[in-house]
């Protein structure tokens, strides 16, 4: 029996009872259980009383007038009979207020639930636009490896290997140069390491002079363009003091060189 009072607590049922919202089957077994038994009927007067404390917390006041004119109106009546029983709030008043009280915190819940939905949905639109960004940018670098390939690969396009003397054994660098499409592009193989204050630089052979086409970086191992020279007859690289840029190439500072097979 005890097992089957302590499943009846358990059931939910005398709160729907108070609420009204029982089936007759289930209002007839509460109303049963609440005159047999006295645990049952004193969690009944509990949840009533909880009930009704809600109630009356999220009560709102009366205008004045109204309380005056029902005062008038007791008093132009005559009292018939004094009930002294307790008085207890409607039911249908409790669970009004009650309802409101579910509805304010399901609202408040669902309010939150959302605003995080919202900041996760931003989190994943932030990342897919870099994720985005980061495509393109890799795009748009294998299409520049692409247009190299192909410029490699292109028949016209000569290879040159520059290889150093005995001041720079280790050296090795390939000079591709193309004179129908008036490109030349050069990639660091290999640098020997220098002292901080010099630097390598790359030379064309022009008939009368030398023109410098840039400083070589042996951390730069991509393939990159040098300017194009027009009737050029080779290529030379040489050491120079770093953060100056050498208007001339002496044959002391020369470490690699090769002759162009076609001027260009």
């Amino acid at each position: 029996m005890e097992k089957k009072l302590h499943s009846f607590l358990q059931s939910g049922l005398i709160d729907k009872y108070i609420l009204g919202t029982t089936t007759p089957n289930e209002t007839l077994e509460v109303e049963h259980y609440i005159s047999t038994y006295s645990e049952v009927k004193a969690e009944y007067n509990r949840l009533q009383d909880n009930l009704e404390i809600i109630a009356k917390a999220n009560a709102v006041e009366a205008p004045k007038f109204v309380l005056d004119a029902i005062l008038n109106d007791i008093n132009d009546k005559p009292v018939i009979a004094l009930n002294t029983r307790k008085q207890h709030t409607p039911w249908y008043s409790i669970a009004a207020s009650f309802a409101a009280i579910m509805f304010a915190v399901t609202a408040f819940l669902l309010y939150q639930k959302n605003s995080d939905l919202i900041r996760e949905n931003n989190v994943v639109v932030d990342e897919l636009f870099d994720l985005r960004s980061d495509i393109e940018n890799n795009n748009n670098k294998l299409d520049n490896v692409m247009r190299q390939l192909m410029k490699l690969n292109n028949p016209e396009t000569e290879k040159y290997v520059l290889r150093g003397n005995d001041r720079a054994k280790d050296l090795k660098t390939v000079a591709y140069i193309n004179s129908v499409d008036k490109t030349s592009m050069i990639d660091v193989v290999s640098l020997p390491k220098l002292p901080k204050e010099q630097q390598y630089q790359i030379w064309a052979e022009l008939q009368d002079r030398m023109v410098n086409l840039g400083i070589l970086d042996a951390n730069d191992r991509r393939l990159k363009s040098i300017p194009y020279m027009e009737n050029a007859l080779g290529l030379s690289i040489t050491i120079e003091p770093k953060n100056k840029v050498s208007e001339r190439a002496t044959a002391e500072n020369e470490v690699a060189e090769i002759t162009l097979k076609n001027k260009y």
